[in-house]
């Protein structure tokens, strides 16, 4: 089971974006990544960037572009209006857990505690890590402050 999940990381290691992301905190993985521009934004307009590129350790599950894409018709433009701050924050939070949680941590666990408050489930099934409606598919990309897993959903909290 543990296999695909742990070939995933080794080939983010060999792929050698392990070693250059080291140098760079979770925000400048992120933007140099070039897949992540939406998160990037969303973090920058709920105010996460300067927590995100802080000492940590923070471990986030990062959608990519395409999840974002998935959401429905104006939600992200909704999201991202200064009036609904708070709830953009509590989604991106929801994506963050505190401490560096590596792919073999993770895919021993049942669920992992958020920073936005709400426990992430996580299942392990044929090969592929769930954490709630999201797939990981590349985990254990490492940079200073952090580890970053890249998902292909949005997470919602269980209270939006």
């Amino acid at each position: 089971m543990l296999t695909k999940f742990l070939g995933l990381a080794i080939m983010a290691l060999a792929a050698g974006s392990a070693a250059s992301a080291q140098e760079k905190n979770i925000v400048e993985t992120a933007v140099a990544a070039g897949s992540f521009n939406t998160l990037v934004k969303a973090v920058q307009a709920a105010d996460l960037a300067a927590t995100l590129e802080g000492p940590g350790p923070f471990t986030v599950f990062a959608p990519t572009d395409q999840a974002f894409a998935k959401l429905p018709a104006g939600t992200l433009d909704s999201l991202l209006k200064p009036e609904n701050k708070e709830k953009l924050r509590a989604i991106l939070t929801y994506h963050v857990v505190a401490g560096a949680v590596d792919a073999a941590q993770v895919a021993k666990l049942n669920s992992v505690k958020t920073l936005e408050g709400a426990n992430l489930n996580i299942v392990v099934s044929n090969g592929s890590v769930m954490v709630d409606n999201a797939k990981v598919v590349k985990a254990d990309i490492h940079t200073s402050n952090g580890i970053i897993h890249v998902i292909d959903a949005v997470m919602l909290p269980p209270s939006n």
